[in-house]
């Protein structure tokens, strides 16, 4: 059980006096007394800026609104604020201003790649259902700041049934991912209706929920909405911790709950400067993790979205990570660390090189450890030329019913059954010119 340790109890009774622990682990009244001013995160915490920062500040917050709950403004350590984590996280920076040339508001281009209100349908078979702007804390780092924190939109069912057609309506959909802002910032009885509007579509196998209550406002994960989530299976939940500090009594007690209902969990962290860029702090939360039956999904390089720069780090530091977890501990402890490509191009993970080189007949490796060693090849290997007739296919597929299967990108040069031998950028000049001269390529 988590408990009311005295710093909770002593911002408590500055909130309201007389609020005991009932009231404090009531996420509706975290919400209610969530800290939206500068005056305000003053007041509670005693940590005070000048009047030339405060404009600053206050000039930052107009931009992008601040909002922290009491929970997570009881993590903060007053003593040492400007270098703990909890704060620049949730505080916010005047460093936010500064937006880069090579910042975008959409980074990942979800406005272009969206069909319908609500939908981004980025890849084949999932689509990413964007069901509220609205999250518990307003974390500073966050991608989609041109969204979070509108309040005009609180979807109703009507404005999510758009987005409920649209799926019903591609059978290639076999995955809906529920992101936000924060779907469980929605009303139980909304969660209700729309994953069972979502299951009982027949071509989703599958629904995931992005969330960082956990981290946030871990009340929010309550008995009644995890007997909602657990009718729903297969169901998967992906949370946000980024720092080993986050995961309190009150976060483990919230992930127990979810885990005990059958719910698998996964985790993405977002790679910050002077927050977590840092072996020893990455290996740590992920050790946290996996004795919390969290498995560490992703590690994000930090997005190019408008005020971030001072948030990134370099590409080599999350290498430098990589290699200090890769065969330093339990490979399920290991996220994939990924960019998510600016423009739309979807994560692209990035790893260190553990190929050295390779010949017709072996592969030469090197280890965690820096051994190198090599993998003979087989010497009898009969190629099996694939034409995707999956219905006269000798193998045994196993499969319910064959799929139209179009191979995409890199996977298309690899295929057997296409004769594509390049992939050209549109607007490749040497190649307009050939067709201007009206000359073909088996070339895309």
């Amino acid at each position: 059980m988590s408990i009311f340790n005295k710093g909770q109890q002593a911002l408590a009774s500055r909130i309201d006096i007389g609020t005991d622990i009932v009231k404090w682990k009531d996420w509706r009244w975290q919400l209610k007394n969530s800290i939206r001013s500068v005056e305000r995160f003053e007041f509670l915490t005693g940590i005070t800026f000048d009047d030339a920062e405060k404009r600053r500040l206050q000039k930052t917050f107009s931009h992008f609104p601040l909002s922290v709950t009491p929970y997570y403004l009881s993590l903060i350590n007053r003593d040492n604020y400007t270098n703990d984590p909890v704060f620049k996280q949730a505080f916010g920076s005047v460093q936010e201003l500064e937006v880069q040339d090579s910042e975008f508001s959409d980074p990942l281009a979800e406005d272009k790649d969206s069909p319908v209100t609500g939908i981004t349908h980025r890849y084949p078979d999932r689509v990413l259902f964007h069901v509220s702007n609205i999250c518990s804390m307003y974390c500073r780092h966050c991608t989609r700041k041109r969204k979070v924190g509108d309040i005009d939109y609180i979807p109703s069912k009507e404005a999510l049934k758009e987005g409920l057609d649209y799926i019903r309506g591609n059978s290639k959909v076999r995955d809906v991912l529920l992101s936000g802002g924060d779907p469980l910032m929605l009303p139980d009885d909304m969660i209700d209706w729309l994953l069972e509007e979502i299951t009982a579509i027949d071509h989703v196998e599958i629904v995931r929920i992005g969330t960082r209550m956990p981290v946030v406002l871990p009340y929010r994960i309550t008995s009644s909405l995890v007997d909602i989530l657990k009718k729903y299976h297969p169901l998967w939940l992906n949370t946000h911790f980024n720092h080993p500090r986050e995961i309190t009594s009150s976060a483990r007690e919230a992930l127990k709950m979810l885990a005990d209902a059958g719910i698998p969990l996964g985790n993405q962290s977002v790679l910050l400067s002077d927050v977590n860029d840092c072996p020893r702090i990455i290996k740590d939360l992920v050790h946290k993790l996996v004795q919390n039956r969290v498995r560490p999904y992703y590690l994000y390089q930090c997005d190019l979205s408008e005020g971030l720069s001072h948030f990134r780090t370099p590409v080599g530091k999350g290498i430098e990570i990589m290699e200090s977890l890769i065969g330093h501990t339990t490979g399920f402890c290991v996220p994939t660390y990924v960019i998510d490509a600016p423009g739309g191009g979807g994560k692209i993970p990035v790893t260190p090189n553990y190929i050295i080189s390779w010949s017709t007949n072996k592969v030469v490796l090197r280890n965690y450890e820096g051994i190198i060693t090599t993998y003979k090849e087989p010497e009898k290997y009969e190629t099996r030329l694939c034409d995707r007739n999956c219905k006269e296919c000798e193998m045994e597929l196993g499969l319910t019913e064959p799929d139209d299967y179009l191979a995409l990108g890199i996977e298309k040069l690899l295929s057997d059954q296409d004769n594509t031998i390049s992939l050209i950028p549109g607007d490749n000049m040497r190649h307009q010119n050939r067709k201007e001269n009206g000359r073909s390529d088996n070339q895309e």
